[in-house]
């Protein structure tokens, strides 16, 4: 088994952040502040955030922000409740939560829950499991979860579970990877986690493993590094970790490294992306890697800057 290249894949990162002419940068303009939260949070879980000018990416930021109170993906762009959450987390690992107005910024959060306790991604009204997850971990970080109605967002949860332990992203959709970490990190957040069955829920997600030692998705789906994380967070949350086997997800991650370039792709081969490079370092962190930060499964933040939200005077 090879070793994680870090410095490579820093300097992958650093680099996808000043490049602004080439394919992927143009492709990844509307979602720059997801990018800048999965390119900033590796650095951090690889000890290297101080590689980056923390004023001129707050400034940034900052600029993305709408008169709602919501940030956008990138300047001039709509706000959207994804890209909100983004710049939360940002501001977070930079200790610059002070900068933000919290009741502006959680007023446009709280203002996008709906009668029956779900949540909308922004005015036009899309529905989706993910945008409960977003609204309760942005709210949760900036100590405003009294702003929504937390017992209807819970129950909304609880509503897409399905016969299989999984959760959909509304009632009777398909149990997803990816829904099921925004539910059962949405449950965690609110102290709700009794309502997962733990065994069922356990059993469906070490499923998701393949030979290769990748987890996909969805049954007969192929595996993708970024499922390190949305499978391994849940079953670190529901605590069934130990049900896969850790060195053979361990082996998949770094055999989709450039360990030339730097950067981790969703599949052996393939081209990287900050997204992959992400996940398949926070789960390398869940899987207690050598020299990789531990991360919280829920927040998808590293555990100081946790530790420092929560527990700092």
């Amino acid at each position: 088994m090879g070793e994680l290249a870090a410095d490579k894949h820093v300097k992958y990162i650093l680099a996808v952040e000043k490049r602004k002419d080439n394919f992927e940068s143009a492709v990844l303009e509307h979602l720059r502040m997801n990018g800048a939260y999965w390119g900033l949070t590796t650095l951090d879980l690889l000890g290297k955030l101080d590689a980056v000018d923390s004023n001129e990416i707050i400034e940034w930021i900052l600029k993305c922000q709408h008169e709602s109170g919501g940030f956008a993906g990138n300047v001039g762009h709509d706000p959207h409740i994804l890209y909100t959450l983004s710049a939360i987390q940002v501001l977070a690992l930079f200790d610059k939560l002070n900068v933000l107005d919290v009741d502006k910024v959680s007023t446009y959060i709280a203002g996008l829950q709906n009668e029956d306790g779900s949540f909308s991604g922004d005015i036009w009204g899309e529905v989706d499991t993910r945008f409960s997850y977003i609204a309760i971990c942005g709210l949760s970080i900036l100590k405003c979860l009294d702003k929504i109605n937390v017992e209807r967002a819970v129950n909304y949860i609880i509503s897409c579970r399905n016969v299989d332990g999984g959760f959909g992203c509304t009632p009777g959709g398909e149990s997803h990877a990816g829904q099921i970490f925004c539910c059962v990190a949405a449950l965690a957040i609110t102290g709700a986690l009794h309502y997962v069955d733990k065994d069922l829920l356990g059993w469906w997600l070490c499923e998701r493993q393949v030979k290769s030692g990748g987890l996909n998705g969805r049954p007969e789906k192929l595996p993708d590094v970024c499922y390190s994380w949305w499978v391994l967070s849940s079953l670190t949350m529901i605590d069934r970790v130990h049900w896969i086997s850790k060195e053979k997800l361990i082996k998949f991650i770094l055999n989709c490294q450039d360990t030339e370039n730097g950067g981790i792709s969703d599949r052996p081969d393939d081209a990287v992306d900050i997204f992959h490079t992400y996940f398949g370092v926070a789960g390398l962190s869940l899987l207690e890697y050598p020299g990789v930060k531990a991360v919280d499964p829920a927040y998808a933040l590293p555990v100081d800057v946790v530790d420092r939200i929560f527990f700092s005077k």
